[in-house]
């Protein structure tokens, strides 16, 4: 088969085009990736630190919610800025703050935060 010599370099012209706008595609997908799954791992860390803190014994929630993200893979699955735990009369929140991995090195990956509240756990009299 031979090609009209004005189609000659089409197939040329666009590759340049189109593989680098799917390779783009393609990391904006597992950046996204990586970013829901840092979420979910700050989501069930706060859950259980909440858990942990709102138990009778009252456990220190923020300490088991930096355990978890560490049991979950540390910082291949996220960077922790900050696990903090206000407590309240009747109830406990624990806060996970931190950023996702990033794909592009040199830049910071997106920010991801979630925090848990859970009622205070014990005995009551009437």
């Amino acid at each position: 088969m031979t090609l009209r010599r004005r189609e000659r370099g089409a197939i040329a012209l666009e590759s340049v085009i189109i593989w680098p706008t799917v390779i783009l595609a393609l990391v904006v997908v597992m950046q996204g990736a990586l970013w829901f799954h840092a979420r979910n791992v700050a989501l069930g860390a706060a859950q259980e630190g909440a858990r942990v803190a709102s138990a009778e014994s009252r456990g220190d929630g923020a300490a088991r919610a930096a355990s978890f993200i560490a049991d979950a893979g540390g910082t291949s699955v996220m960077t922790v800025k900050s696990v903090t735990q206000s407590d309240g009369a009747t109830t406990v929140t624990v806060t996970v703050t931190g950023r996702a991995p990033s794909l592009v090195p040199g830049l910071s990956g997106p920010k991801v935060s979630h925090s848990a509240t859970a009622p205070l756990k014990g005995w009551t009299t009437r």
